[in-house]
């Protein structure tokens, strides 16, 4: 249970500051939900108006939010770091690409280090389950379920950095991740060799942070910002290739099939 019970001043203020601490501390997520009206006052040791009070402050703040069907959830509180006009821009742009990659390398890095430097047991036991998972999905070749816990892998070492600055900052560069604006992940883990090498890549940051080694950790996370870097342009290249040659092969059919057509007649 991540709520505690308030043992002094039963206000909606206290409520609503340990409800906002969850928010910010990154262990409430965006589209949680939050428990029902009679578990949650029970939690928290308060009367049932006093938490509809809290709650409702809460939701009139943009903090959280009632939807059909699931009742009272987290907002969507992370945004995104660039509005949709910009975001058209980029996709259109390879060099947005190259500078994402080049802010992740630098942001991966510290991220790691502070990790390996701040990880408590519980940060530790998290990482190993997604470990567990991301082999156990590795061995079923399914890349979008690869590309899913990879995410989650890096955001978990967000949190385990205990900063929250760079833990929102993350998740709002993931989002544009998960979203396909930079790089199309499918086709990173379709790249020949790309699968094994991200799965070793991650197990060394993984390694690094469970040994209280934030050097190697910031060392393991660059090199495998440096690996993405190249399978992308290789990514692109072949990508490009297999364009030209698709049109080559269909203007060719386009050729036959016209000197087909003006072929003169036999003359019998």
């Amino acid at each position: 249970m991540i709520f505690s019970e308030i043992s002094h001043s039963r206000t909606a203020d206290e409520v609503m500051h340990q409800i906002e601490e969850l928010v910010l501390q990154g262990v409430l997520k965006p589209g949680d939900r939050i428990p029902g009206e009679r578990s949650l006052s029970k939690s928290l040791n308060v009367s049932r108006p006093v938490l509809r009070d809290a709650l409702q402050d809460l939701e009139a703040r943009g903090l959280l939010e009632t939807r059909q069907g699931e009742g009272t959830v987290v907002a969507d509180v992370v945004g995104t770091v660039f509005r949709d006009p910009i975001v058209q821009l980029i996709r259109k742009h390879p060099k947005a690409t190259a500078d994402y990659v080049e802010f992740r390398r630098q942001i991966e890095g510290i991220t790691a280090f502070m990790a390996a430097s701040r990880a408590n047991e519980a940060d530790r036991e998290l990482l190993t389950r997604l470990v567990g998972t991301m082999t156990e999905t590795h061995g079923m070749q399914d890349f979008s379920a690869e590309a899913a816990v990879d995410v989650e892998f890096h955001q978990a070492i967000g949190e385990c950095a205990h900063n929250i600055v760079l833990l929102h900052t993350l998740r709002a560069c993931y989002r544009l991740l998960e979203q396909g604006v930079f790089i199309n992940r499918s086709l990173l883990y379709g790249h020949k060799g790309s699968r094994d090498a991200l799965l070793a890549q991650h197990k060394a940051i993984y390694h690094a942070i469970m040994q209280r080694d934030p050097e190697a950790a910031r060392r393991a996370a660059e090199a495998h910002m440096d690996f993405v870097a190249e399978a992308v342009k290789d990514v692109e290249i072949v990508g490009e290739r297999e364009a030209v040659s698709r049109m080559r092969l269909a203007q060719h059919g386009t050729q036959r099939k016209s000197e087909r057509a003006v072929k003169p007649a036999r003359v019998k």
